[in-house]
């Protein structure tokens, strides 16, 4: 998601080497997902459709120096989201804080931060649900990364998700969104931006060389990992206009399109979904990464589940925190929906 004014006052106020790394056990009992035609399927071949919610915190607590998560982390937390029938948590992640690099307080980062997110995801796991972890946060060079890149960075970013693909490999209920938001080429749905999303290099609009959406498939698969890999547009993951004319190649064909969409974002209407979504979800799976509506309401958020309900798709709110924004889906952390949370929490459950 953007930084919106309301969620950066809330959270602005508030070379760890690969053979270092432990790899983390694939839960007992939980049946992995992985691509099939375009359906996400279990290990038995039947179709899975992944709802649920996204669990902000851990891609700016630790690069402001506070925390690693924001709010609870504990097993009643995410028994909390459990209750709602959701089967999936998207868990944003951090890029210099995963890493310990760049400056980042040690308490919050390398070891300390890998060590968190991993005993989240066994969390989340052992309730039931898949996890869905995205590099929401990255930053080129010497730079703590403190908000949103237009692209992944070809300093860091492959080694990340080395990292990350090495310490969940085995584990088919952890799925890899590359990259959060790419907004290529100034913002544009032009063949530049679509290139540079897949190939990487110099790229218009952007200081740094961008690694490509290929070169962090190669990344992932270069482990061993076989997890399913989430690939989001461009524009801020909303435009799929060329996704699959730019589509990346995965030897193991285990890769599925992540979409963000919300009522003040391009391609809000059911017209732009009919002509820009419907042909990727006829191909590979679509997966509703991120989906909201800000202004305290429910009927684009109702049109839009029903759209991808119609379509047996996948998709999962944001957010699951208490900033005080319109977009909080719960008023507290033991899962006590908001109005607009109610909406999702009815969905799940249908």
């Amino acid at each position: 998601m953007r930084i919106r004014f309301y969620a950066l006052l809330v959270a602005l106020a508030l070379a760890a080497c690969r053979e270092s790394q432990a790899v983390a056990p694939r839960p007992a009992g939980t049946p992995g997902v992985h691509v099939q035609g375009n359906q996400l399927v279990d290990s038995s071949g039947r179709p899975v459709r992944v709802r649920g919610v996204n669990r902000s915190g851990a891609e700016y607590a630790c690069a402001q120096g506070w925390g690693i998560f924001d709010g609870p982390s504990d097993s009643a937390s995410v028994q909390a989201i459990a209750s709602w029938n959701a089967n999936v948590v998207r868990v944003p992640l951090n890029e210099t804080c995963w890493l310990g690099i760049n400056g980042v307080a040690p308490a919050y980062a390398g070891d300390n931060y890998r060590r968190a997110i991993t005993d989240f995801v066994a969390l989340l796991n052992r309730a039931g649900l898949v996890v869905i972890l995205d590099l929401h946060w990255s930053a080129a060079g010497t730079a703590i990364a403190l908000g949103q890149a237009p692209m992944p960075d070809r300093d860091h970013t492959p080694e990340f998700w080395r990292q990350v693909a090495t310490t969940f490999k085995g584990n088919d209920r952890v799925m890899f969104d590359l990259f959060n938001e790419p907004f290529p080429d100034n913002n544009s749905d032009t063949p530049e931006a679509w290139r540079c999303w897949r190939d990487g290099g110099t790229c218009s609009g952007m200081t740094f060389q961008a690694a490509g959406m290929q070169e962090l498939v190669d990344a992932v698969r270069g482990t061993g990992a076989s997890n399913v890999i989430l690939i989001g547009g461009i524009e801020y993951a909303a435009r799929l206009t060329q996704w699959l004319a730019y589509r990346p190649t995965d030897p193991l064909n285990n890769v599925a399109a992540s979409w963000h969409i919300y009522n003040f974002s391009w391609c809000a209407t059911q017209a732009c979904w009919d002509s820009e979504a419907a042909p990727v979800a006829q191909q590979v799976p679509l997966v509703l990464g991120e989906l909201g509506q800000d202004d305290r309401g429910n009927t684009f958020v109702d049109s839009l589940m029903n759209w991808m309900d119609a379509r047996q798709g996948s998709y999962l709110a944001w957010v699951w925190d208490v900033w005080g924004s319109p977009l909080d889906l719960i008023a507290s952390y033991d899962g006590t929906p908001t109005p607009y949370g109610q909406t999702f929490k009815t969905r799940f459950g249908s």
